[in-house]
């Protein structure tokens, strides 16, 4: 038997990088997965290669509407929901001054915005089976600030709070909040945000295990929060960044 199986999961942001892994390494433990992302393409492609495990929804996570329809859209089909890893996110590389309202306000809308209605929305699913898992993938930009991603930074810091919040009020209802503080990962967002960047030498040289991260190290964290082992765990913080924030 699997580390989770017979669980329903949904993954959002899960057409490609860390989500994708997530995806991945929870169809390989037994689990129901449902992938969402606003990537149609990429995220059928990746169902269809995980086979019946595995699902696809397109998905916007800044609009109520959307969350509605997945979470409608999971309960005809499975009939409740275990796991939510809150993955969706955008990161651009603008300082304060390159930073104008409206990166600011999308950045808000996708990363936190996001996060609170997958929070709020798969959490009424989960109290009708009975409890839950819920992950939030957060940043070690959470901890150690970044000067030159303002509007990344201060989502993710928010979703530090929210899952806190969440935690103590889900906790009655048996449902765990925890979040995830990936490091430098080895991820197409990573060098979407910064072109230039040797990725590879760049986490040598900045995390004190002395390699740079992948998702599937990522996804091993994502495993343990989903499975039942992690069941006196909740409002926790995570750090997978080779000691980083240490």
């Amino acid at each position: 038997m699997g580390r989770v199986a017979g669980k329903i999961a949904l993954v959002t942001g899960a057409a490609r990088g860390q989500g994708a892994a997530h995806a991945r390494r929870l169809c390989e433990a037994g689990a129901q997965v449902v992938i969402t992302d606003i990537r149609d393409s990429e995220g059928e492609a990746l169902a269809a290669s995980l086979g019946p495990a595995a699902s696809y929804l397109s998905h916007d996570v800044s609009s109520d509407a959307a969350w509605r329809s997945v979470i409608a859209a999971i309960k005809d089909r499975h009939g409740r929901l275990d796991v939510l890893i809150n993955n969706a996110g955008i990161a651009v590389r603008a300082g304060l001054g390159d930073t104008d309202a409206e990166l600011f306000e999308r950045t808000v809308r996708v990363n936190q915005l996001g996060t609170f209605l997958g929070i709020k929305h798969g959490a009424e699913l989960m109290k009708a089976g009975g409890g839950g898992s819920i992950i939030n993938i957060s940043s070690i930009a959470a901890v150690k600030a970044q000067p030159q991603f303002i509007a990344y930074t201060s989502t993710k810091w928010a979703v530090r709070g929210l899952t806190r919040a969440a935690a103590l009020e889900l906790a009655p209802a048996k449902i765990r909040v925890n979040t995830i503080f990936p490091g430098i990962i080895d991820t197409a967002m990573l060098t979407d945000a910064v072109p230039t960047l040797n990725v590879a030498e760049f986490g040598a040289t900045n995390t004190p295990l002395g390699r740079v991260g992948t998702s599937d190290d990522v996804a091993s964290a994502i495993l343990f929060l989903a499975s039942d082992e992690s069941s006196f765990i909740t409002g926790a913080e995570i750090a997978v960044d080779g000691g980083v924030i240490a």
